[in-house]
Parts: structure tokens; sequence; C-alpha cells
């Protein structure tokens, strides 16, 4: 699927505010979807990059050799959600917001994981 299809697959998922394609080495949105007047999601894109950035230095210096799969933040009233792709599709993360009185993180979580698998760059 390609990244307008694998975004509003993204946004089908109940309580989606927005979700954004980022690139972590840039800090660019390849697409985002939704947002609204609730989210700017170029900002977010470009604020979770630095999120992504640090805790990569922090396994390096940690010594730590694994991947991150996920990374959660959770706010009074949004969830927000940052799924890594795998370093063999580029520098690339998933973000999703959620509004968290309509959403449930686990079902998130599973249907980001299926976007990513399908999803094509």
């Amino acid at each position: 699927m390609n990244i307008e299809s694998a975004l509003k697959e993204a946004m089908a998922v109940e309580g989606a505010i927005g979700v954004a394609l980022v690139d972590y080495e840039s800090g660019m949105s390849l697409g985002t979807i939704g947002g609204g007047g609730v989210l700017d999601l170029d900002i977010a894109a470009a604020g979770n990059t630095e999120v992504v950035r640090a805790k990569m230095r922090t396994l390096a210096t940690l010594g730590i050799d694994d991947t991150i799969e996920d990374i959660l933040i959770t706010l009074g009233d949004q969830y927000h959600v940052i799924r890594l792709l795998p370093t063999d599709r580029g520098s690339l993360f998933l973000y999703l917001a959620l509004d968290r009185s309509r959403a449930n993180l686990a079902l998130a979580r599973h249907s980001l994981k299926r976007v990513e698998n399908h999803l094509e760059i």
C-alpha cells in the first residue's frame, strides 16, 4: 500500500486524531492526515523526531544492541504512538495521535503494525 493509503488506514483507528509518516533523519513528514485544530502534525513530527533520536542515542550509550518497536507518550487527553519502521526501509516512523477517551491502545498498536507491514516506500 502506498503512503496515502497507509495513512488513511491508520486514521481509521478508533479515536485517531492525526497520523504522519516521518523521516527522523531530516525531521520532515512524508505525509500527514488529520490533526485539524487539535494538533499541528508538522510540528509534532519534528518534535517527535527529537524523541526518537534521543532514545536511539541512549540505547547506543548503554550499549543495548536492539531496535525500538514503538514509543508511547501518554497525555491527560491523548496517546501519542511512535512506531519505527525497520531500518532496512529507511529512517522512518509512523506517528499516530489518539483521543484517549475513545481509543483502545492495544488495538491502535496492532493496527499500526499492520499498516507498517503493508506500507510500500
